[in-house]
């Protein structure tokens, strides 16, 4: 399914405690756009659908719909600094025609 890397999930966890969400899921949602990339949404869910997946990865549960459990299949989520002093989540998604593997150099 979904891999959470332990600095994701540290962020995660803080944001769900800044926004008294602890008890609340993460929802990762995906959709595929016209050009063949894939968008990527979540939020902490705060109501179940009948085709949610439930799972846990690195202690924090997520919730995905069955749609974009086929698109996020594989991924990768990860909290990175992609400039100085700016962090942000990326998903390392095979399924997602626009990605790059980052090779070890």
């Amino acid at each position: 399914m979904i891999t959470i890397t332990p600095a994701a999930a540290e962020q995660i966890k803080l944001s769900a405690k800044q926004n008294q969400a602890e008890a609340l899921p993460l929802r990762i949602a995906a959709k595929r756009e016209a050009d063949g990339s894939i968008q990527y949404a979540m939020g902490f869910a705060d109501e179940n659908h009948a085709d949610d997946i439930l799972f846990k990865s690195e202690g924090v549960d997520i919730v995905v719909t069955q749609g974009s459990a086929v698109l996020l299949s594989g991924t990768t989520m990860d909290f990175v600094e992609l400039e100085q002093g700016e962090y942000n989540f990326i998903f390392m998604n095979p399924n997602d025609p626009t990605y790059s593997p980052v090779s070890e150099e």
